[in-house]
Formats: C-alpha cells, sequence, structure tokens
C-alpha cells in the first residue's frame, strides 16, 4: 500500500456515515441604523485605497479624473459608455476585436476599469463576479491600476448577504480587499504582488 492510499484509507475510515449538519450561527442581521457605505468607505480608504464619492451624472467626470494622464484604458465588453464619455485617452474593449492577453494587459500605462456585483462593508471587498461590467479575472488581476464603480445599492453588511445577492455563486469570482499587498519576515509592505498595486473605488451614491 503506498502512502497516498494509506492516508486515504484512513480519512475514509474517519468519515462519518450519512450527511454531517454544518452548524450557521454566523450573524445575518445587522442594524438598521448602520452606514454601510460609510463603513465600506472607511475600510476601503485603511487599506489604502483611493475612494471617491459622487453622484450618477458625475461619474464620467470623476473616471477621467482618476485617469489623468492615464493612456490607455481596458474595459470589459458591459462598461456603460456613459462612464467613459469625460476620458481622454484610448478605450480598448476586451474581445474587441479578440481578447487581451497577458502581456496586453501588463503594458505600461495601462488600466482598468471595471463595475462590481456586490460590496461588502464590514470587510472592505468588493465582490466581481465575471459579469457584462466585471469581465474575465485576467482583466482585474494584471493591469497595476485598478479603477471600481460601486452603486450604494450594491453595498451590503457582511460576506453571507454578499453571497446570497450573487445570481450565479458558481461563476469565478474575484474579491478584492484594496491594493494587492504582502509583508515579508520583517513586516516590509511590498504592494502590487499578486494583483494591482493601485485600487481606486468610485463609490456612487443612489
Amino acid at each position: 500500500m503506498s502512502a497516498r492510499d494509506e492516508i486515504l484509507g484512513r480519512i475514509r475510515a474517519a468519515r462519518p456515515e450519512g450527511r454531517v449538519a454544518v452548524p450557521r450561527e454566523y450573524r445575518t442581521v445587522h442594524a438598521a441604523d448602520t452606514d454601510l457605505v460609510g463603513l465600506l468607505v472607511d475600510r476601503l480608504v485603511d487599506y489604502r485605497a483611493t475612494v471617491r464619492r459622487c453622484g450618477t451624472d458625475e461619474v464620467a467626470a470623476t473616471v477621467a479624473e482618476l485617469l489623468a494622464g492615464v493612456p490607455r484604458l481596458a474595459v470589459p465588453p458591459g462598461v456603460p459608455e456613459e462612464w467613459l464619455a469625460a476620458y481622454s485617452g484610448t478605450v480598448v474593449r476586451d474581445g474587441t476585436p479578440r481578447p487581451l492577453t497577458v502581456a496586453d494587459l501588463d503594458a505600461p500605462g495601462l488600466a482598468v476599469l471595471t463595475g462590481c456585483a456586490v460590496a461588502v462593508a464590514q470587510t472592505g471587498t468588493l465582490l466581481l463576479d465575471a459579469g457584462p461590467d466585471q469581465g474575465r479575472r485576467l482583466l482585474s488581476l494584471v493591469p497595476d491600476h485598478h479603477l471600481c464603480v460601486v452603486h450604494t445599492g450594491q453595498v451590503v453588511a457582511g460576506v453571507p448577504q454578499a453571497l446570497a445577492r450573487l445570481a450565479d455563486p458558481t461563476r469565478p469570482l474575484t474579491l478584492v480587499s484594496g491594493p494587492s499587498a504582502t509583508s515579508d519576515i520583517e513586516l516590509n509592505r511590498v504592494e502590487g504582488v499578486h494583483g494591482p498595486r493601485r485600487l481606486d473605488v468610485i463609490v456612487v451614491d443612489r
């Protein structure tokens, strides 16, 4: 018997018969007076993201402000044209005429603009589920600069509510909690290791 067979045999022997009851006693209800949007902004800023709040008619101007000096912008197929109306650089839509490659997205001076599926206030997390305005996971993981648009109606308190909001939880998910960062054994922070080093978030008030 190989070591693998022995380990799998022990797992089978230890596994209880029938279905196992999974305790789900975590909190799913929060105080109605909680300022979820304010909490989300606080968490994002704490993670060193840049946050701008604006009205629905100010999204284009805010996008242009945050992308000032950025010559090229990659966007998923479903990003609304009105978000791009004031941006003066070159817009490249994924899939038009071909899917963008890693080399395309890793080019200097390129940023990416996406929407999100839902945002979690408690953890300051943006969930992208490959929807039309979010696109493939590649888009938000390779470029060094990610700009994400979040509507206040997409903000929920915790992770259980966020997962319940997803139209299809089996779709590929990307969870973004601030710019990509890690630290070494001496606690020296390094940004941009496994994702964008700059995260800008536009919170659109409705």
